[in-house]
């Protein structure tokens, strides 16, 4: 990565921390981007502090980092934390927005990056914390007002009594007691205030925190667990100066009722995505949950994984609750994306995706035991010509569902740009009936194909059709069944080549250096080709 002047420059100047009073004064507000920037590469939270707390703009936003760009440290993080709550009653900002969307790292990872569920619990402390704080100068100043107003009302008792001892006969010189009430007061403000009126004005910062006036708005991804529940339920019904807002909602192991009292607690227009995973939803569950979803109008991305929407059984109120599911759908008018991992729903395709009043752009399917009814309906539905990442893996695929996978992608062949069929159970046969449609995708710039029985020739025609793929960069391919120990089946599956260990008198790296072979050949420099499936996914997203 090529480094700017400005840059370099700036992580020059943040290196020495002893410095900062005599560079601090003097910088432009344009300069405190790069200096900040240079602050989180560097490792420098105090002076990551120093900046934020003076920061010269209403919005500071760090948020997803660039593709080989670490997450900023904990330390920094948290640095920039407690600068956003003393620059509350510091002038010299006028922050009015903290925007730290997509800015999870990956916890334990090189560099101690602060991880999404400390990310939230680290704000959820803040944002508590600072209406506690509120609270407390409130309960004060009550108590303040209170004494005063106990004080004056002796203060004027004893004046009276004053003015009836001395008697004095000039009625000129007998005040009223409102008089007597505006001079002791004053008097004591002159007390409390030194020896006469301050002509500085009041912190306008500081009368903001007393009058409950939010001064800054925190925008943020959340991750909620049950141990991070109350923090967060607490952080958003907060009164203090600092009010949460949530891009994306990451909920994992929480109940319907502890859902619902999140999705009323959050700001409704800010709200674009919610991910429930490991939470025994039912059937009965989401549909209680969808009208709530509603009411948030920007909402455009939903993922269930792992949810317990197992509809296979005869369950009673089985049909009730699945016309509420799609009654509910239908008011999800902004959605984009939908995930649905692992939720036994065979033969219910068409109930989930007819019901969403417009087209899908994300459509995710992983693990879900897709039927030749679902597969027939998605290859005609609205959804297939609008289609950009599709995921069917680990649903397999056999000659009967082939020509219903055959003619969707064919309906998203100018739209589709990810695609996962990995898992699937597709052998050098159905490859050979499949590759025709997948050549056909001149959109695509992603394929994984990983944990699907090929044999070295299978896998040679997958690389020679990638190849010929221009607009393809990562194809993520399955080991072939011959780099394998002896005693696989005929047919595995998904699970048994995961598991199965791969023989080690074979040289695997001479399989890579094959498939490279036919890269240089074609000239295809910009294609990655993986077997990698920890982080394929991780590439993926960092594009």
């Amino acid at each position: 990565m090529v480094h700017s002047l400005v840059s370099l420059c700036a992580a020059e100047v943040v290196s020495d921390h002893s410095s900062s009073p005599c560079w601090l004064q003097w910088i432009p507000r344009e300069l405190y981007r790069p200096l900040l920037e240079a602050s989180f590469t560097s490792n420098r939270p105090l002076a990551v502090g120093e900046l934020v707390q003076r920061w010269p703009e209403r919005t500071l936003r760090v948020g997803r980092r660039k593709r080989g760009v670490a997450s900023p440290n904990r330390l920094c993080i948290q640095a920039l934390l407690l600068a956003v709550v003393r620059g509350l009653t510091d002038q010299r900002s006028i922050l009015q927005l903290l925007d730290l969307c997509g800015q999870q790292g990956d916890e334990g990872s090189l560099g101690d990056p602060m991880g999404g569920w400390s990310l939230t619990v680290a704000l959820c402390t803040m944002i508590v914390q600072a209406g506690a704080k509120r609270a407390q100068r409130k309960d004060g100043e009550r108590e303040r007002k209170r004494f005063s107003a106990l004080q004056r009302h002796a203060d004027v008792k004893r004046e009276r009594a004053d003015i009836v001892e001395n008697n004095s006969s000039a009625s000129s010189e007998i005040r009223s007691e409102e008089e007597l009430t505006k001079g002791v007061r004053r008097r004591m403000e002159l007390k409390r205030k030194g020896e006469g009126p301050s002509t500085d004005e009041a912190d306008s910062r500081m009368e903001s925190i007393e009058n409950d006036i939010v001064l800054v708005h925190v925008r943020a991804d959340l991750f909620v667990n049950a141990r991070s529940w109350d923090r967060v339920r607490a952080a958003l019904s907060s009164q203090g100066p600092l009010k949460l807002q949530c891009r994306y909602l990451r909920i994992e192991e929480i109940s319907v009722s502890s859902i619902k009292i999140l999705l009323n607690l959050l700001p409704h227009q800010f709200l674009l995505g919610l991910d429930v995973r490991y939470s025994s939803l039912g059937v009965a569950g989401l549909a209680e949950l969808l009208p709530l979803l509603s009411t948030f109008p920007a909402l455009e991305s939903l993922r269930l994984h792992y949810c317990n929407l197992d509809i296979r059984r005869d369950l009673h109120g089985q049909e009730e609750a699945l016309r509420d599911l799609s009654q509910g759908l239908t008011q999800l008018h902004h959605l984009k994306s939908l995930s649905l991992t692992a939720l036994r729903l065979p033969g219910q395709l068409r109930v989930m995706l007819s019901s969403l009043p417009q087209p899908l752009e994300t459509l995710e399917l992983p693990y879900l035991s897709l039927s030749p009814a679902d597969l027939a309906y998605l290859s005609i539905s609205h959804h297939a010509s609008t289609l950009q990442q599709l995921d069917l893996s680990e649903n397999r695929l056999d000659e009967a569902t082939l020509p219903s996978v055959r003619r969707l992608l064919s309906q998203a062949s100018s739209s589709l740009q990810h695609l996962s069929l990995s898992g699937c159970g597709l052998t050098d046969h159905l490859l050979g009936l499949l590759l025709p449609s997948l050549g056909c995708c001149i959109a695509l710039k992603s394929l994984a194909f990983a944990l699907n029985p090929l044999s070295m020739s299978g896998l040679m025609d997958l690389v020679k059709m990638a190849v010929r793929m221009g607009s393809l960069r990562q194809l993520l391919y399955p080991n072939p069944l011959e780099d394998y120990q002896p005693g696989l089946p005929d047919l595995p599956s998904s699970a048994q080549l995961l598991d199965w260990p791969l023989d080690d008198t074979i040289e695997i790296s001479a399989t890579s250096t094959l498939l490279n072979r036919v890269l240089i050949e074609n000239g295809r420099s910009n294609l990655h080709l993986t077997c990698d499936l920890l982080n394929y996914h991780k590439n993926l997203k960092d594009e």
